[in-house]
């Protein structure tokens, strides 16, 4: 199955759902900070939306409260994410770590952690 792509207000009730687990509509939009929470009807709506992209579930029902809970992982989310944004430069990394370089987000660190990694693909094709 297709992952499906996801706002930023939906990645952020993901979120919500991926850090504290099945919860209802009100518990979602109260975990949003109260500055630039949305209101409930917004969160309804959104809420609805993932569950018809087969991003959440409904498990129970408490009173007249449904709980939901997360289908897809939020690897699953940051994979589609890098994967979007790639095509976004034809599928091309080099503009992508330019940048990261150039705004200091690319550390020493993550370089080896990448280096390691491309070493461990390398080997698991060797041995296939």
């Amino acid at each position: 199955m297709a992952l499906p792509k996801l706002t930023r207000l939906e990645l952020q009730i993901m979120e919500t759902l991926w850090v504290h687990g099945a919860s209802s509509v009100r518990e979602i939009q109260e975990r949003f900070p109260e500055k630039d929470r949305p209101a409930y009807t917004t969160v309804q709506t959104m809420v609805y939306r993932l569950e018809a992209k087969k991003a959440i579930r409904r498990t129970k029902k408490i009173g007249n409260a449904h709980i939901f809970e997360a289908l897809v992982s939020r690897n699953s989310a940051q994979r589609r994410l890098i994967d979007d944004l790639l095509s976004f430069f034809g599928g091309r990394t080099q503009p992508l770590v330019a940048h990261l370089i150039e705004s200091g987000k690319l550390t020493l660190d993550d370089v080896e952690e990448a280096r390691l990694e491309l070493r461990r693909l390398a080997r698991k094709e060797k041995g296939q």
